[in-house]
């Protein structure tokens, strides 16, 4: 160690220069926003809040805390995204378990509740739910509500089952092992869906932490990325009462192509949401 580094250890600053390594070394590794991910590592390990981080940050860590540190730290240069890593991801307020075996919850997902929220509903169906977090943030939402999450991966059930009774939802939602509609029953106010989108020429752009840690089913269907809108267009309208609302997730390019698949099956009033970011990320319409 320089004789800086050692000054600066020993003058309570061990801390510091164990997140400044840290940082350095993900950024050397080509960690997007490394800083960030370094201190969010840290406060994971020191079982504190990012924002209390700096009052944690007193003395010498432990050789404990240290090793896990070490350890968290190659995880994320291997690209793990941080959300696995710490187990759990922020949605709509709300903290979301989430593993390998769902998407990692995204703030654009927040443009789809912020439109099912504008009309009141009562009973909701959720396509592919993943980890849940968009049945249960509505259900959180809108008191007195209930609804059905369903995904054709039991693992990902499993977590959204977990997150139902974390969020004290378990009585209000109920999660089944479904192909789609194969095993839905009943009408609902309100279906909605992230479905799988990304075509199969766009899969090797993405980013190594979508792209080698998330569920790939989840991702793209292959071909053009539409066939999920296919079967929700042609199965959704038996499953909703009249005047029922859709309202799906979409890639940004993907509006006009998903609007056309919606009319050509029946459903009206089809309006195209943007995210914050001002593309194209929902699709919502209507059934008569």
């Amino acid at each position: 160690m320089a004789a800086s580094e050692s000054d600066s250890a020993d003058s309570g600053g061990a801390f510091t220069l164990l997140l400044r390594r840290a940082t350095t070394t993900l950024t050397i590794a080509g960690v997007p926003d490394p800083q960030r991910d370094a201190r969010r590592l840290l406060a994971f390990v020191l079982g504190v809040s990012v924002d209390r981080l700096v009052l944690a940050m007193d003395g010498h860590p432990s050789n404990e805390v240290a090793g896990k540190f070490l350890e968290v730290i190659e995880r994320r240069i291997a690209r793990q995204p941080v959300s696995q890593i710490v187990g759990e991801r922020e949605f709509y307020g709300r903290a979301f378990r989430v593993t390998s075996d769902v998407l990692d919850p995204r703030p654009d997902t927040e443009t789809l509740i912020d439109c099912a929220l504008e009309r009141p509903f009562q009973r909701v169906l959720d396509l592919g739910t993943g980890s849940g977090c968009i049945l249960l943030t509505l259900l959180a939402e809108k008191t007195g509500t209930s609804g059905v999450g369903v995904d054709i991966s039991e693992a990902a059930l499993d977590v959204a089952r977990g997150n139902a009774e974390s969020l004290g939802l378990e009585d209000v939602s109920e999660f089944r092992q479904s192909d789609w509609f194969s095993n839905v029953s009943g009408t609902y106010d309100l279906i909605v869906s992230n479905p799988p989108y990304i075509t199969e020429d766009e899969m090797d752009a993405l980013e190594p932490e979508v792209r080698e840690w998330e569920p790939f089913e989840a991702l793209s269907p292959g071909g053009d990325g539409l066939s999920a809108y296919r079967v929700i267009a042609r199965e959704a309208a038996g499953f909703l009462k009249q005047g029922g609302r859709l309202i799906v997730e979409i890639g940004f390019e993907q509006a006009l192509p998903v609007s056309a698949i919606f009319e050509k099956a029946g459903f009206r009033d089809i309006v195209v949401r943007r995210d914050l970011n001002g593309h194209d990320r929902v699709v919502s319409c209507r059934v008569i």
